[in-house]
C-alpha cells in the first residue's frame, strides 16, 4: 500500500480504491503558485538596466567630457520645475556616434548614486537579447525596478497587487500594462506618501532601436504587418501620456537618433516636452 499527502485537504472520500474525491486539496509534493514579484521578473530585460552585466562594457563618459551636456540634463532633472515654462520629457537626440548612450549610462549613474534614478531601459539592436529590441518588457522592466525602491513600498504593493488581479497583464497592450503597473499604483499612493522623497527620472535609451514586435501568425493574410515606427510611437504616446497626467511624479528623458518617426512626433510639441541636441 502507498500513501501521498494531501496537506489540508477535508471531506474526502475514497472508492474502490481507485476515486479520490476532496475539498481544498493542496497535494504537498506539487510546486506552489508562483508569486506576484517572481512572474513579473520573468517579463523583464534584465540586460536592459543601466548597470546590468550585459552592459558592462558599454561606454561611459570620462569625468571631463561632455561636462555641459551632462549637467545641463542634471539641472533639469532637479531643478526643471523652476524653468520658466516647466516640462516633463526631455528627448535627447543626435546623429550614430554622438555619445548619446554614453552620456545616459552616465546620467543613470549619477542619479543612481543620489537616489534620483526611478527606473531605466536601454534598447539596443545588437543585444543578443530579443527583450533589448522590442517594446515587449519595456513597461515590466521599469515597474520592477520601480519596487526596487524603498521609498516607494507602498506602490510596490500596489503593483504587485495589480498583478495578482490581472494575471492576463503580461498579454495586455502597453497602455493598459502602463496604466495597472505604474500610473493607478503610484496614483493611488501619492496621498499617504511622501512624495519628496521619490526618485525623479526615468531614462529611456536607444528608442529608434526598438525593433517591431509582430502580433500575427504569418499564415494569415489578412492581419496587418506593425513596423518599428508603429511601435515607437506606440511606446512615444503612452510615455507622452504618463508625463501629461498632472499627478505623475517623474521626468522622463528619451535618447534617440532624430529619426523621421521621432522628430514628427516631438516637433509640433511644446508642452510637456523639450528636446537637447548634441553634435
Amino acid at each position: 500500500m502507498s500513501y501521498s499527502s494531501f496537506n489540508k485537504a477535508h471531506n474526502f472520500s475514497i472508492e474502490n480504491n481507485t476515486t479520490i474525491y476532496a475539498e481544498n486539496y493542496n497535494h504537498s509534493g506539487n510546486l506552489s503558485s508562483k508569486s506576484a514579484i517572481e512572474r513579473l521578473q520573468e517579463h523583464i530585460a534584465a540586460g536592459a538596466m543601466h548597470n546590468s552585466a550585459e552592459r558592462c562594457d558599454a561606454p561611459k563618459c570620462h569625468p571631463e567630457t561632455r561636462v555641459a551636456v551632462r549637467e545641463e540634463i542634471t539641472s533639469w532633472i532637479m531643478h526643471g520645475d523652476g524653468d520658466a515654462q516647466p516640462t516633463k520629457i526631455l528627448w535627447v537626440t543626435g546623429p550614430a556616434g554622438t555619445g548619446k548612450t554614453a552620456i545616459m549610462g552616465s546620467i543613470a549613474d549619477t542619479c543612481q548614486e543620489d537616489g534620483s534614478l526611478a527606473a531605466c531601459f536601454f534598447f539596443s539592436s545588437f543585444s543578443g537579447s530579443a527583450n533589448r529590441r522590442s517594446k515587449r518588457c519595456m513597461v515590466f522592466t521599469l515597474a520592477y525596478q520601480l519596487i526596487q525602491h524603498v521609498s516607494l513600498h507602498q506602490v510596490k504593493r500596489q503593483i504587485l497587487a495589480a498583478i495578482e488581479c490581472n494575471p492576463a497583464i503580461f498579454e495586455q497592450k502597453l497602455e493598459v500594462q502602463l496604466h495597472q503597473l505604474i500610473l493607478q499604483p503610484l496614483r493611488d499612493c501619492r496621498g499617504s506618501s511622501d512624495v519628496s522623497t521619490w526618485p525623479k527620472v526615468i531614462v529611456i535609451d536607444g528608442l529608434d532601436e526598438c525593433e517591431a514586435e509582430q502580433y500575427h501568425d504569418n499564415s494569415q493574410t489578412n492581419v496587418p504587418t506593425r513596423s518599428k515606427e508603429d511601435d515607437q510611437t506606440e511606446i512615444l504616446s503612452i510615455l507622452y501620456k504618463a508625463a501629461s497626467a498632472q499627478d505623475f511624479p517623474f521626468r522622463i528623458i528619451i535618447a534617440s537618433r532624430p529619426e523621421h518617426i521621432i522628430h514628427s512626433f516631438f516637433h509640433p510639441r511644446c508642452e510637456p516636452g523639450g528636446s537637447s541636441t548634441i553634435s
